[in-house]
């Protein structure tokens, strides 16, 4: 399955400069690949990302749209992603686990720790009337 042209130009910019100073996202930009629920083939999706360890943090926002990202439904079906992440001397790609955050408490400290990385978050939550998810990759060791 094909990127969207904003997503392939992200993709792109991601690559060309090795994951640093990404359109608006600055440095907080990763690229999460996954399993198409339905097609199977291989999507990547750039999302903006924070750290917690080892493990990458990304919300499902699609700008306070009333439904879902469709990569969410991705990995819920299938939830083992590639990961690739900027660091000092360019890109590191890991595999990892995907899980959406169930703990209200724990989603709530994250998305707000999101919030500050992106600031946008906090206006798409004003949105939409549903909760938008807060994803952990967690890395395989």
């Amino acid at each position: 399955m094909k990127a969207t042209p904003y997503n392939q130009k992200t993709i792109d910019e991601f690559h060309a400069k090795k994951g640093r100073g990404v359109g608006p996202f600055g440095d907080h930009v990763l690229l999460m690949t996954a399993k198409g629920a339905k097609s199977g083939e291989a999507i990547t999706t750039p999302l903006v990302c924070g750290r917690e360890g080892e493990d990458c943090i990304v919300v499902g926002s699609k700008g306070g749209a009333p439904t879902h990202p469709t990569w969410l439904g991705n990995i819920k079906a299938n939830p083992e992603v590639e990961v690739e992440v900027p660091t000092d001397g360019g890109t590191e790609k890991f595999k990892a686990r995907a899980h959406v955050v169930d703990d209200r408490a724990e989603r709530d400290r994250l998305y707000a720790e999101m919030t500050k990385i992106w600031p946008p978050f906090a206006d798409y939550q004003k949105r939409t009337d549903r909760l938008i998810p807060v994803v952990r990759l967690e890395r395989h060791q």
